[in-house]
């Protein structure tokens, strides 16, 4: 493949992922939604052949808040049904489009961002670091791969966690667990635990206000093409991965003064923006069936919190409100499985998500640990291949292999995650299948939260600059190391000579 032409499929070219769409405003939803209508987690679901944005009202939802006060609950839904949609039904079609590509093997899929997105340290330079990480790995894994990669920040609307416990208990202190900036507060306080709703609404304010970084990013010039050796960080610069970055960038540079030589205008949109797209957890019900609308034009609902949802692990039930709630909304889709999930239930879960079976709509994000991945991913595969199912295949390496050290720190340690991005690739090689993307937590901080890696961080350095609220993430020379990591196996699987 010329390298023109790899460079313009590869998605450093610019198409419509945010070119507005028509939409409707008018939804109907029920007038006072609120949490106690949501059915108890030991009751059964109410049976239902119709979907509407209030359907999952009637299934088991689990993993939500308690609102002790309903009013404002319905206060605070009331006015996120009359905000404007944060994105639109062109871009959630844009992006189908290339993941459809991805599950056919033309192409790859980098997600990444932050655990959980906060409102003290939100700021532009945050979201441009970590912006500039995304677009640093998209440049390696595309040049190295010569394949699409299509990017998906973790941004926007990654507010929500779930909790393994309802409630914390420090020093016979019992109060509720700290569940995301959108629903109460880190600080253990009566007060800052309080599930407030209105929170919500700020959650809503912060993300558009992200998008717009975003947008302003990645069509304003600062991803420009020729801009690569910009994107580099400070803290990356002096360490090996930067060394290679730097190497790989001056080989692309080459090749655009080759362009600009034999007439390719280099200066046109196809080299100065990017499509970048937002995904995050459908966990928060209320706030997702709030955003949902429906697209004038084709007449489908779609949630317009995010480009992209997917299910965790922890509600991925078949007869849970989660899956209700996705199941009839247009966005493309992911759902999270671990070694927990049997071959026959993710092929249930697989025909409830995407009963039509399109390809591009329905990602299987898979967490297990390299050991367990080995031995389980090959019969989720085989049942999918078996059934022609069309989806996209992604490595979550970073959340089945969290720790705690002796001081009490929860971290991650690279070796495992490399592991298990490695054994990814391996199983997909034995199945013949396309391993389709890559989900990480990580951030363009110089944060010290996982361990080791080039940036050589142990047990004892994690208290330096341990910034998460949540869990570890890794640091922009982590990510750049994975990066190569992938190109290296892309190149393998395409006969390419290493980088």
């Amino acid at each position: 493949m010329r390298l023109s032409t790899a460079l313009l499929i590869a998605g450093l070219s610019r198409a419509a992922a945010f070119t507005p769409a028509s939409l409707s405003t008018n939804v109907a939803h029920k007038s006072a939604l609120s949490v106690a209508s949501v059915r108890p987690e030991t009751s059964s679901p109410a049976a239902s052949d119709d979907w509407s944005p209030e359907s999952w009202t009637n299934a088991v939802a689990k993993q939500m808040p308690i609102y002790e006060d309903q009013e404002e609950l319905a206060g605070a839904v009331k006015e996120l049904e009359k905000v404007a949609p944060l994105v639109f039904a062109g871009e959630v079609r844009s992006l189908h489009e290339k993941l459809a590509r991805v599950s056919q093997g033309q192409g790859f899929v980098l997600m990444g961002g932050d655990c959980a997105e906060s409102f003290k340290e939100f700021h532009v330079n945050h979201i441009r670091d970590t912006f500039r990480v995304i677009m640093q790995m998209s440049l390696v894994m595309t040049f190295g791969s010569a394949m699409p990669v299509v990017k998906i920040g973790r941004m926007a609307g990654q507010f929500a966690k779930p909790r393994s416990e309802p409630n914390e208990v420090i020093d016979g202190v019992s109060l509720p667990s700290y569940r995301g900036d959108n629903v109460n507060q880190e600080e253990f306080t009566p007060e800052a635990r309080r599930n407030d709703p209105n929170l919500m609404v700020k959650a809503y304010y912060q993300s558009a206000q992200t998008l717009n970084i975003l947008r302003a990013f990645s069509t304003g010039g600062f991803a420009d093409i020729s801009r690569l050796h910009a994107w580099n960080l400070d803290f990356v610069e002096d360490t090996a991965e930067g060394s290679r970055y730097r190497k790989l960038a001056s080989k692309v540079d080459e090749s655009l003064r080759f362009m600009k030589a034999i007439g390719i205008d280099t200066s046109s949109p196809e080299f100065t923006s990017v499509d970048f797209y937002t995904a995050h957890e459908c966990l928060l019900l209320p706030y997702e069936q709030a955003l949902t609308r429906q697209d004038s034009t084709t007449g489908k609902w779609y949630d317009c919190s995010s480009h992209m949802l997917w299910v965790g692990e922890r509600t991925r039930d078949l007869d849970g409100a989660h899956l209700e709630f996705t199941r009839g909304i247009g966005n493309p889709l992911g759902v999270k499985v671990s070694d927990k999930c049997t071959p026959d239930e993710l092929i249930r879960i697989i025909n409830t998500m995407n009963p039509q079976n399109i390809p591009g709509k329905l990602s299987i994000i898979v967490r297990m640990g390299a050991e367990k991945l080995r031995k389980n991913l090959p019969e989720l595969i085989r049942a999918v291949q078996r059934e022609g199912k069309a989806v996209v295949w992604i490595s979550d390496p970073v959340h089945g292999n969290t720790r705690k050290t002796d001081g009490g720190f929860k971290t991650r340690d690279f070796d495992n995650v490399r592991a298990e991005l490695r054994a990814f690739f391996d199983v997909h090689d034995e199945m013949g299948s396309h391993p389709g993307g890559v989900h990480v937590e990580m951030t363009g901080e110089d944060v010290t939260e996982c361990t080791g890696g080039v940036s050589s961080v142990t047990d004892e350095s994690l208290k330096e600059r341990y910034n998460t609220a949540c869990d570890p993430r890794l640091n922009g020379s982590q990510a750049l190391e994975l990066a190569f990591l992938i190109a290296e196996r892309m190149r393998l699987r395409t006969g390419l000579p290493s980088l």
